[in-house]
Parts: structure tokens; sequence; C-alpha cells
């Protein structure tokens, strides 16, 4: 991740960060330019999408990629950790504090400068769970 520096702010970045941030989800680009269409109907996805790569290289937002096809978006671009249901593929963010200590433990291990780190829990959420258990259940 690039440090945050200057971007200049334009109305379709603005309303692309207003959607993000009025979300809990983690939406893929094709989410954001149809809700983003509805204040913008003319954009282009096109636009959309070099718009969340320039506001996800200037720290404004965090492009998460986890193996599937399409990255999924999030506005909160502070260091946190995030829960891939693997049966829904739902994201949740997760509050831990971020472990500090493991970049300072990579540095001293291998001599390298650590900027950031990411990391994911991988399982079933609670939802697919309880759904599973209701259908073994009958």
């Amino acid at each position: 991740m690039k440090p945050k520096g200057f971007i200049r702010k334009t109305k379709q970045r603005q309303v692309i960060l207003k959607v993000l941030r009025g979300t809990k989800t983690h939406p893929t680009a094709d989410w954001v330019y149809q809700e983003v269409r509805k204040e913008i109907p003319h954009i282009s996805l096109g636009t959309v999408y070099r718009n969340l790569k320039t506001l996800s290289e200037h720290g404004e937002i965090q492009e998460l990629s986890f193996g599937s096809t399409h990255s999924h978006f999030d506005a909160n671009s502070e260091n946190h950790y995030h829960f891939i249901c693997q049966k829904c593929g739902a994201i949740q963010d997760l509050d831990l504090r971020p472990m500090v200590s493991l970049e300072k433990e990579v540095e001293e291990e291998t001599g390298n400068e650590v900027y950031t780190h990411r990391l994911e829990f991988y399982g079933i959420c609670s939802a697919c769970a309880g759904e599973d258990s209701k259908t073994t259940n009958s």
C-alpha cells in the first residue's frame, strides 16, 4: 500500500467513497457501480474501476482479494482483520487489535522493513452454521 498522498476530490470519487462508507459489507466493483449509478446515471463501469484503483493506491480504501475472481472493497483503510465465510462468501470486519508485534518479529527474522500486514480468518459464519444445524436436525 502506498502512503496517503494528495488525491483530487472529483464528484465520482466522492460518490464512490460515500457508497462504500454507507455499507458494512465489502462490495465488489459491480455492486459499487450499481449504487453510484443511482446518483450519477451516466457513469461508466470503467470509471468506477479506475477510481476504486486510485482510491486504493492512495490509501483511502482497501482492495481485498481473497483468491476469488472479484476484488472486494472496504472503506475502512485502517489495518484490521477479516473473517470470510467459505459457504456464503460474507466478509466480516473483526474488532481485534492489529498485531504490531508480529510485524516486528518478521522484521527481526528477515531483516526486511514491514509497513503493514493483512490477516484473514476462513470458516463458516454463524448464519450458515445455523442453517446447517437446521437441515441436519430436520
